[in-house]
């Protein structure tokens, strides 16, 4: 009897095969795809058959494309697009958008920040659907069948793309009951203070900048040292600290007077705000869809600011 696979959809087989490839391994495919190992190679299988070509190999270090695969890989997120884009069009539906996207981004800026503009790009693109993750870690992208992920701080990972989306203020605040903004003048006075330290970014030591390109480092022994943005906002509510903190974070807060800010003419190193991927992944048009909606909406935000410009060569 003819292997079913043989008769199934081709374009099916190529996004199979692409999945493999950047999941690494058939198993970790069919785990992403929701289906099972021996499905996830009867696919391959089909495909290389219908190619007449080997397109990937078993090695020591797992799946290796052969050349011929590497060809397939260039071609086959191309083919994908342009049948999507063929499809919407003649059903004339040019901007439709169809598929699912996997996206990690950090807990409390995901929650907080991100949530509106995530769901005003699916209110625009009802055919396609997400997967939202709010964690605090770094991604295996392959491993994981992630499609990208926001990140808040620098990226240093030199086989990852990260596109500058924003940036994010970072101001002193503290409990009125704790600090009088007309006493706390100078980073001295602040530095007198208890503290809340938000290890991700600091912890005993600190750097702020006044508008005249002056710096003072504060040290200092925290109270309280925690990674969870939420845990320094109510601590600081209640009096426990001074923090350094995003500006997002306690808009509503100094709005309501349950917090003031402290130097108003200092802050904290801004942090930059990007979206990243794998630079050897393709960009199907839903990715490059969502990429387009947060460079036009977390500038705008309010807590944000624009990306600074990159310098010119």
């Amino acid at each position: 009897m003819q292997d079913s696979a043989t008769n199934a959809d081709r374009l099916e087989l190529l996004r199979t095969f692409l999945r493999i490839v950047d999941a690494g391994s058939l198993s970790a495919a069919a785990a992403q795809l929701g289906t099972t190992q021996p499905t996830i190679s009867r696919r391959l299988q089909a495909l290389e058959r219908q190619l007449g070509l080997r397109l990937l190999q078993r090695s020591t270090h797992g799946l290796q494309l052969t050349e011929e695969g590497l060809r397939c890989q260039r071609h086959a997120q191309r083919v994908l697009d342009e049948w999507e884009s063929l499809q919407a069009e003649l059903q004339g539906e040019p901007d439709v958008l169809r598929g699912h996207l996997r996206i990690l981004a950090p807990h409390a800026f995901g929650q907080a920040q991100l949530a509106h503009p995530m769901l005003a790009f699916l209110a625009r693109h009802p055919q396609l659907s997400l997967e939202w993750i709010l964690e605090d870690r770094r991604p295996d992208f392959i491993a994981e069948g992630m499609d990208c992920a926001i990140w808040v701080g620098d990226v240093k990972e030199s086989r990852l793309v990260a596109l500058p989306l924003a940036e994010v203020p970072r101001i002193v605040v503290a409990a009125p009951t704790l600090a009088d903004p007309a006493t706390v003048t100078t980073p001295q006075h602040a530095q007198a203070l208890p503290w809340v330290s938000i290890t991700t970014f600091y912890r005993e030591r600190l750097v702020l900048h006044d508008q005249r390109g002056h710096a003072h480092t504060l040290t200092f022994a925290p109270r309280l040292l925690t990674d969870n943005l939420f845990v320094v906002q109510h601590a600081v509510r209640a009096g426990l600290g001074a923090a350094v903190v995003s500006a997002w974070l306690v808009a509503d807060d100094l709005a309501q007077g349950r917090l003031v800010q402290l130097l108003p003419d200092w802050e904290a190193p801004p942090l930059p705000v990007h979206l990243v991927f794998p630079a050897d992944r393709q960009q199907p048009l839903r990715l490059r869809a969502f990429i387009e909606a947060m460079k036009a909406a977390l500038p705008s935000l309010h807590g944000m600011r624009p990306a600074p410009l990159p310098p010119r060569p």
